[in-house]
């Protein structure tokens, strides 16, 4: 069985074939640095999450029993044993993970043939079901949630209220929200500018800028986040760090998963009946239906969530004229009743 070798020899061979056939002289010492350059270049062209993910998939099909490298007859076999147990998305991520395991190993890609593709397709059209999304929290019901939050006046409430209203207007996702540092902060006379250095969508550092202005409405996240800073103490580092039940405030940034239980928590306070549909993404999905609802451009609401693509933020858009923007809806209420 092989396994994934954080360096393997055909990984070597392929890192340092190109840039060092074009030089004629190389001392071992320089061979031995422009391969661990090109390999941190390597690594840093795909994303940590992605990586991960690559490596979770690669672990599960060696569990299984497969060998590496693998032939298509073995990939068939493994989707076949799991077609009914796991969704067809995970096995497409899984396949794509063994895919770019082989090619960038140097190995034929077991999963490029046409009977494997089509036996995933095969699979998702039997047992393939509607992607389960996380319900949008409307502006109407994170007002509530602000207001639970605020009559408790503890330390903890302090961070939750600024941690949601940050993460909704914000338009952040949990990962952003999480390591924001104080450093990435500017505070203007409109409201405060958050600049981070990198995000899922700029993944080559050039930094993505969000402003949340002031407000005299329910919400104010620029105010509660101040209220936060100073109630806690913080003054450099993450801004949004664990509490202690004792109530100490810690040193390093929250996990990201925590966002989840922090908003299930808050939901929960103030009484909403759908707590269980509510994720971290609720909290953008909200922003965007919230936003355009309120009038905001389409063009305004891409820029505030980071989206890349047109057709997530029109998804966004039809979700939030559901009912507004509704054939149905058009004759129903062309209709009147008799006197």
């Amino acid at each position: 069985m092989v396994t994934m070798p954080a360096s393997s020899e055909s990984e070597h061979t392929a890192a340092t074939a190109s840039p060092l056939d074009s030089c004629t002289a190389v001392t071992p010492l320089e061979d031995h640095t422009l391969t661990e350059r090109h390999r941190a270049f390597l690594s840093a062209a795909t994303s940590d999450n992605t990586r991960q993910a690559y490596r979770s998939a690669i672990k599960h099909f060696l569990d299984w029993g497969g060998l590496l490298p693998a032939d298509a007859a073995a990939v068939i076999r493994y989707l076949v044993h799991f077609a009914d147990s796991l969704s067809p998305r995970t096995l497409a991520l899984r396949l794509t993970a063994l895919s770019q395991w082989h090619v960038y190993q140097g190995f034929t890609d077991p999963a490029a043939g046409a009977t494997v593709r089509k036996t995933l397709t095969g699979i998702a059209r039997t047992h393939g079901r509607p992607k389960k999304k996380a319900k949008a929290l409307p502006i109407e019901d994170l007002e509530l949630i602000v207001a639970a939050l605020s009559s408790l006046g503890t330390l903890k409430a302090k961070r939750d209220n600024a941690l949601l209203q940050v993460g909704f207007f914000g338009g952040f996702r949990r990962g952003e929200l999480a390591g924001i540092a104080v450093e990435h902060l500017a505070w203007d006379a409109h409201g405060v500018v958050i600049t981070l250095p990198r995000s899922k969508t700029d993944q080559t550092g050039e930094g993505i800028i969000k402003a949340i202005p002031y407000s005299e409405g329910p919400c104010c996240p620029a105010t509660v986040l101040r209220g936060w800073l100073g109630a806690a103490r913080v003054a450099s580092g993450p801004v949004f760090r664990a509490i202690t039940k004792w109530g100490v405030v810690g040193t390093d940034s929250l996990h990201p998963a925590s966002v989840n239980a922090i908003l299930a928590d808050a939901a929960q306070l103030a009484k909403l009946d759908y707590v269980p549909e509510l994720s971290s993404h609720s909290l953008r999905r909200g922003m965007a239906t919230s936003a355009h609802r309120a009038g905001a451009e389409f063009r305004d609401i891409k820029k505030q969530g980071g989206w890349r693509h047109d057709g997530t933020v029109q998804g966004y858009i039809e979700e939030a004229e559901m009912f507004s923007a509704n054939a149905a809806g058009s004759l129903l209420h062309s209709r009147t009743k008799p006197g």
